[in-house]
C-alpha cells in the first residue's frame, strides 16, 4: 500500500496548487483583462502582477458598479498636502470578484515583514492566496532588495514569509507562497529550499533560471526534481516555471520532474488559448484571441495604454497591423482597424469614459522627456520625476491605472 502523502493543511479560503497550470505574474501583462482571458481558456489559477507592498499602503478600496470590479486607487497629490481639485485617481490594482473568486493569487513585491504584513491585509480578504515574489531580476524590483534580491537575503525572506503565514492564514484562512529562481548550485538551492518550507508556506514555484539569466536562454531544470522533492518532504506544492508553453505541456513536464503543477508566463502573454488543452481545442486563432480580449478590456475599463501593448504581443508581425496599431490612440481606433464594427458603440463610449475622446494635448519637449522617464510608479508629473531622484523604486507604486502609460518593464519574477 503507497505511503500517503504528507500535506500541509489548506486554509478555508485558501487554494491547492497541485495538479493546477496557472498564469505566471508578470508586469503589465498580468493585468485583469488578461487574467479573466486565461481563465477563460482554462488556467486553473491566475497571478496578478507584482504589486509593490508601498504601492498598496495608503490605497482605498471600493466596488465599482459600471465594471464589477473591485478596486484600491490612490489620489496623484504630487508631493502636495492635499491633491489638487482635478487630481486624477491611480488605481494600483483591480480585481473582478464574480470570475476570479478563488482563483487569483496576489503577488507581493516587498523587502520588510512589517510592510509586507501591512499591504498584504488591504487585499486578502479579496484574493484565494498571496504570493511573495523572490524571483524578479529586473533593476526596480532588486535595486530596493525585493525580487531576486531576496535570494541573497534568506533571513529576510524567511522573516518576510513568517510574518504572513503567522498573520494573515489565521485572520484571513488564505495560504502563503513565495516564487523563486535557482541558484548557482544544486547545494546553495536546496540549503534555500529547506528554509522556505519549513515556514508554513503551502506553495512554493520555482522559475528554473538563475538570476542573470534571461528569457531566450533556456530554461535549466536539473535541480527541478530535488527541489520538489525537498517541497513534498514538507508537505508544499511544488510548481515549475520556465519554458513551458501549453497548459498539456506543462501537466506532462511537471509529471517527469516530479513537481505538482506549472505555470505558464511568455506563451500566455502571446495567446492566452495556450490553457485550453488539445482536447479541448488547443491554441485558438489568434483572431479570436484579439476579438475577446478587445471586448474583456472595454467591459472592465481597462487602461488604454496597456491593452495597446498587450496587442502588440498578440497580434502576430505578419499580420501586417503593427503599424495602425502603434498609431492607434482610442478603443475606436483599435475596432475600426480589426474591423470590429460590432464593438465600436462600446468602444466610443469606453473612450468617453476614460478621457480618450478628447484631441491630445501637445507637450513641450520637457513635458514628454519627463513622461519617457516614468517607471515602475506609472504615475505623472514633474514631482514625480523629482521623486525618482530621491527614491529607491521599491517607495513607489508599482501598477498605477492611469493615462498616459510609460513604456514596458517587463517582469516574470
Amino acid at each position: 500500500m503507497a505511503s500517503e502523502v504528507k500535506m500541509v493543511p489548506i486554509p478555508r479560503r485558501g487554494v491547492d496548487y497541485r495538479g493546477k497550470v496557472v498564469l505566471a505574474p508578470m508586469v503589465r501583462s498580468g493585468e485583469l483583462p488578461s487574467r479573466l482571458l486565461a481563465l477563460k481558456y482554462g488556467a486553473d489559477l491566475v497571478w496578478g502582477p507584482e504589486t509593490v507592498d508601498r504601492a498598496m499602503i495608503g490605497t482605498t478600496r471600493r466596488y465599482n458598479e459600471a465594471t464589477q470590479t473591485v478596486e484600491w486607487f490612490r489620489v496623484a497629490s504630487h508631493g502636495q498636502k492635499e491633491p489638487p481639485p482635478d487630481a486624477k485617481e491611480n488605481i494600483i490594482y483591480a480585481t473582478h470578484p464574480e470570475k476570479e473568486k478563488g482563483k487569483l493569487i496576489f503577488q507581493i513585491g516587498t523587502s520588510d515583514p512589517d510592510r509586507a504584513l501591512e499591504a498584504a491585509r488591504l487585499v486578502a480578504a479579496d484574493v484565494a492566496g498571496i504570493d511573495v515574489n523572490a524571483g524578479c531580476p529586473k533593476p526596480f524590483s532588486t535595486s530596493g532588495g525585493m525580487g531576486a534580491a531576496l535570494l541573497r537575503t534568506p533571513d529576510k525572506l524567511v522573516a518576510i514569509l513568517e510574518k504572513l503565514v503567522q498573520n494573515i492564514t489565521p485572520e484571513f484562512e488564505i495560504g502563503i507562497s513565495v516564487k523563486i529562481r535557482i541558484l548557482e548550485t544544486p547545494a546553495e538551492t536546496e540549503a534555500l529550499v529547506r528554509r522556505l518550507v519549513a515556514t508554513g508556506i503551502t506553495g512554493l514555484t520555482v522559475h528554473c533560471r538563475t538570476t542573470p539569466m534571461r528569457p531566450r536562454e533556456r530554461a535549466i531544470r536539473g535541480q527541478l526534481r530535488m527541489i520538489a522533492e525537498i517541497c513534498h518532504e514538507a508537505g508544499v506544492a511544488c510548481l515549475m516555471n520556465g519554458d513551458v508553453e501549453s497548459k498539456d505541456e506543462g501537466l506532462k513536464l511537471a509529471e517527469e520532474f516530479g513537481a505538482d503543477g506549472a505555470m505558464i508566463a511568455t506563451s500566455a502573454e502571446k495567446n492566452p488559448s495556450c490553457f485550453r488543452t488539445q482536447a479541448d481545442g488547443g491554441l485558438a486563432p489568434w483572431e479570436e484571441v484579439v476579438k475577446e480580449y478587445v471586448k474583456t478590456c472595454m467591459d472592465v475599463e481597462n487602461r488604454f495604454g496597456n491593452t495597446k501593448y498587450l496587442l502588440a504581443q498578440m497580434v502576430p508581425g505578419k499580420a501586417g497591423l503593427h503599424q495602425p496599431l502603434t498609431q492607434s490612440k482610442s478603443y475606436s481606433d483599435v475596432c475600426r482597424m480589426l474591423g470590429h464594427e460590432e464593438f465600436m458603440e462600446q468602444a466610443r463610449e469606453a473612450d468617453v469614459r476614460r478621457g480618450l475622446d478628447k484631441p491630445p494635448v501637445k507637450q513641450s519637449k520637457k513635458g514628454k522627456s519627463n513622461a519617457a522617464a516614468l517607471a515602475a510608479g506609472r504615475q505623472t508629473g514633474q514631482a514625480r520625476v523629482k521623486t525618482q531622484q530621491k527614491k529607491a523604486l521599491s517607495e513607489r507604486g508599482a501598477t498605477a491605472q492611469s493615462e498616459p502609460e510609460p513604456l514596458p518593464i517587463a517582469s516574470v519574477g
